[in-house]
């Protein structure tokens, strides 16, 4: 029975585990043993449909009483407490990506510094979620949604003294924070979501809850786009010099050459003006300011409430790992090359959905609030697609698929890199539909056929490889600082650094074509 619950969570339904990068990886490791203690009590109900006894003495229920509904009416309550989790992560996740620009021209940084801001989100992810995991095991999920909340909370409003001090470390330091929050709410918030009901609607369950993921994600880049990035000094500053030179594209200069005199422009202004431009920056850091305060509003309200709401206990244990075993289980290639393709999966999908405002400015030449818009129609058409090779993977292997889509991703990359600006984009724009199915189809991958004991520890490396999303997006930024000064064009180095999502999505390529080619079937 152990080896058909672990292929229900992993690979049945791949739209369930979709998200930016980590929605179900959490699940196995800490709601493993009450996948068990569910697998017990299907297994002792009578041939005669009658109610057996599982395990601990309790009765089962009996499966010939209608279809179960997807959540219980005792259960409405907390399931909708619980799903409220969703959205704020989203959020939190998607205004971020925007930031890492504004940044850059607010503190007048190199772009691989500007990127730091990812490195801190998605280093704070790689370092506290397998601790996380480790000690939503010991307690239980409330206890585990409430150190997530608090975490959150504290993170979000240190933004009020980093933008008092204006000193971009501690700016990552609260990115830093929030991640320690945002890995104890998804430890805990999709097993919590997955134990709250029937086993046999557990599926349906979860992708009902997530369906508020995009919700905030959506809700993130859409306050970007309009509260945000229109309200910043910096990208007014860069609007009137470029409307006071018009010799710029009368001397045919590139967008990223018109940049780089806005950059020089601004250092100048620096140094012979250092009040009016501590004016600016100050002003620009309180607007960035505005939507993690107003979040963290949100989410101490959400706190309070978790407080005094009695939530369900259900069935939540802890057994132990057999390491030595386990890990002698994992030494595949399966496995280990799924780790590997996830790690750089996860770092081309930060990657592109972090400098295709960096692209629109230097490439398009178009305004940051304006290349956010390409960075929602992504998202838009991330969402949409999901569905489309979901559906597919009805009729295609899962390798081949990953293999497909991943050369599809090449493709538009390249497509980033030598098209012209305006196609570029779309071009960009068009990597998300390959991405939507990349997360879930390598994680059904690599833990397909594992024990569920197996796939708690199994599930740990795919939690790590989200260190991806840290690495990947400073390294684009060293690229794009060294072509930009050997080149002397920052629109080429914009251009060539997205060959790095390329090379990425080679390696994806590879590993689905041979999984493909194994003889070993994975379910799909």
């Amino acid at each position: 029975m152990k080896l058909r619950a672990i292929k229900k969570v992993t690979s049945s339904d791949p739209a369930v585990m979709i998200s930016d990068t980590r929605l179900l990886l959490f699940s196995l490791f800490t709601w493993g043993p009450a996948l068990e203690s569910y697998s017990a009590t299907a297994d002792s109900v009578s041939p005669t449909g009658g109610t057996g006894e599982n395990a601990d003495g309790h009765a089962a229920p009996k499966l010939n009483d209608g279809p179960p509904a997807i959540v219980t009416a005792e259960m409405v309550y907390p399931f909708i407490l619980v799903t409220t989790l969703f959205a704020l992560w989203g959020f939190a996740n998607d205004v971020t990506n925007p930031m890492v620009k504004s940044f850059q021209q607010i503190f007048q940084l190199k772009a691989w510094q500007g990127n730091l801001v990812q490195f801190a989100f998605y280093g704070g992810y790689a370092t506290m979620a397998i601790p996380a995991a480790l000690v939503i095991r010991k307690i239980s999920f409330k206890a585990g949604i409430i150190i997530g909340l608090t975490l959150y909370a504290i993170g979000a409003l240190l933004f009020i003294p980093a933008s008092i001090s204006q000193m971009y470390w501690l700016f990552l330091g609260c990115f830093y924070i929030i991640t320690f929050g945002l890995a104890f709410l998804e430890t805990s918030a999709n097993p919590y979501i997955l134990s709250m009901g029937d086993i046999r609607t557990a599926t349906r369950r979860l992708n009902l809850a997530q369906a508020f993921n995009p919700m905030g994600s959506l809700a993130g880049m859409f306050v970007a786009a309009v509260l945000v990035l229109p309200n910043l000094e910096v990208n007014e500053f860069r609007k009137e010099h470029i409307d006071a030179h018009p010799e710029y594209k009368e001397q045919g200069l590139s967008a990223g050459e018109i940049g780089e005199n806005v950059s020089l422009a601004m250092k100048s202004m620096a140094t012979n003006q250092p009040e009016a431009y501590a004016e600016l920056r100050s002003h620009d850091l309180g607007v960035i300011r505005v939507p993690y305060v107003a979040i963290a509003i949100v989410v101490l309200a959400v706190l309070a409430t978790f407080l005094v709401s009695k939530m369900p206990h259900t069935g939540h244990t802890e057994e132990p790992i057999e390491l030595s075993h386990t890990l002698a289980n994992l030494a595949t290639f399966k496995y280990i090359g799924g780790v590997i393709a996830q790690g750089v999966y996860v770092g081309a999908q930060i990657m592109c959905w972090t400098n295709i405002i960096e692209y629109g400015m230097s490439v398009v030449g178009i305004d940051a609030a304006s290349a956010q818009w390409y960075n929602i129609g992504g998202m838009v058409l991330f969402l949409a697609s999901r569905f489309v090779w979901t559906y597919v993977l009805g009729f295609v292997r899962p390798g081949l698929l990953l293999a497909v889509l991943a050369m599809g991703g090449i493709v538009f990359s390249l497509g980033t890199v030598l098209l012209p600006a305006h196609v570029g984009i779309i071009s960009l724009v068009c990597i998300s539909s390959c991405m939507a199915a990349m997360f879930p189809t390598i994680y059904g991958i690599a833990l397909d056929g594992l024990t569920v004991d197996d796939a708690k520890l199994g599930s740990a490396g795919l939690i790590f490889a989200i260190v991806g999303g840290a690495l990947m997006p400073p390294l684009q930024g060293l690229v794009i600082d060294w072509a930009s000064k050997e080149w002397g064009d920052p629109t080429l180095a914009v251009r060539a650094s997205f060959l790095l999502p390329a090379a990425c999505f080679v390696f994806v390529a590879i590993y689905g074509f041979l999984v493909n080619q194994s003889k070993e079937p994975v379910a799909v």
